[in-house]
């Protein structure tokens, strides 16, 4: 597999998926022919996402097809996926009514690549349990597709507000931790992403992120490492 799943899209200071270009032109190579799946958006249309998109990434020569625009028997036709930010349960109940979970999983292990960004990165996780976001629609489940053994807690940031008493966000990485106590969550910044074929994931970035497991301090990742595979249970 070829996976390159972004922690955000936009950049201090506003510009759209910037960061991402560079990787992005690396692993789409000659490909032009784009599934763009827009689901996750939810105050925008899936029209208008599809071509914001289209037009940030302009410089690739791109030829985005929005997802919600064909069915999924359709997927063979693409030869590279790209699944945008918003809300991760609107995207999973999406795909997941669409049948696109079943089919992009299939594809992707198939060789096509993968890249996506916030809940775009969490849907290539086994579940979606470690998304930022609120419930704002029942998902059908919380299974996502699977194309890595861990978790990604994107936008992660350990920092509250002064005098804000709700929990950091290593709080509540703890708690998923002791209810799965099993899985790996990784803390993956803004500005940063991971690459790789799924089993070997590399961490990319200026900022450092850091790899959970329950019982254990958590460690920190610099710009080349590799998450730790041989501890993370096998993808599905």
């Amino acid at each position: 597999m070829h996976l390159l799943l972004f922690s955000n899209s936009r950049s201090p200071d506003g510009s759209y998926l910037t960061h991402a270009r560079e990787p992005l032109r690396a692993l789409a190579g000659e490909r032009r022919k784009t599934l763009f799946v827009p689901f996750a958006g939810v105050t925008t249309s899936w029209d208008d996402y599809t071509a914001n998109v289209g037009k940030s990434l302009a410089p690739l020569g791109l030829e985005l097809t929005g997802a919600h625009t064909v069915d999924a028997g359709a997927a063979d036709r693409y030869d590279l996926i790209l699944v945008g930010g918003g809300n991760t349960f609107q995207l999973v109940a999406e795909c997941r009514r669409r049948g696109w979970l079943q089919a992009i999983a299939q594809r992707v292990r198939a060789g096509t690549p993968y890249s996506g960004w916030s809940a775009g990165a969490n849907l290539a996780c086994p579940t979606l349990c470690t998304t930022n976001d609120m419930p704002i629609v029942d998902p059908g489940g919380f299974d996502a597709l699977g194309l890595i053994g861990f978790q990604i807690n994107p936008h992660y940031t350990n920092a509250l507000p002064a005098g804000h008493q709700g929990e950091t966000r290593n709080d509540r990485i703890a708690e998923f931790l002791v209810a799965n106590p099993a899985a790996t969550v990784v803390g993956l910044p803004e500005g940063d992403w991971l690459a790789g074929d799924g089993k070997r994931m590399t961490f990319h970035g200026p900022h450092a992120g850091y790899v959970f497991r329950h019982g254990q301090a958590p460690v920190e990742l610099r710009d080349g490492m590799a998450v730790d595979q041989a501890a993370l249970p096998n993808p599905r």
